[in-house]
């Protein structure tokens, strides 16, 4: 029964992280990511948020030092938009999956290239 909660309240924090980063964090470093995914624990005491960004390794060093330096903001602001108890602790995890669906798909378009001529 707690997984189905924790789920629930994963939804809702995405839904809301996704408002803050959008509306309220004036970080330009922040502009281009997406909000993936994100894992609550049972106890609801702790969230892995996934993120994804499609650039270089300077643009992802600087998003994830950016998401760091807005963490107890969106904690904060998450705790005025949620009815919890207690608001779990926010850690950011980079999600390398869009970036390697489009390696996968860069891929199948060179190996269709050659048959065509």
């Amino acid at each position: 029964m707690e997984h189905k909660r924790a789920d629930r309240v994963a939804d809702l924090v995405l839904k809301e992280l996704a408002e803050v980063l959008l509306r309220k964090v004036r970080d330009p470093r922040l502009a281009d990511i997406t909000l993936t995914a994100v894992k609550v624990s049972p106890d609801l005491r702790q969230a892995r948020v996934f993120y994804s960004l499609i650039g270089d390794e300077d643009k992802k060093a600087a998003a994830a030092v950016g998401l760091e330096s807005a963490r107890g903001f969106v904690k904060r602001e998450l705790g005025k938009r949620l009815y919890l108890r207690r608001i779990p602790d926010i850690t950011f995890y980079f999600d390398a999956a869009l970036e390697h669906g489009s390696h996968i798909d860069r891929l199948l378009t060179e190996l269709e290239e050659p048959g065509q001529e």
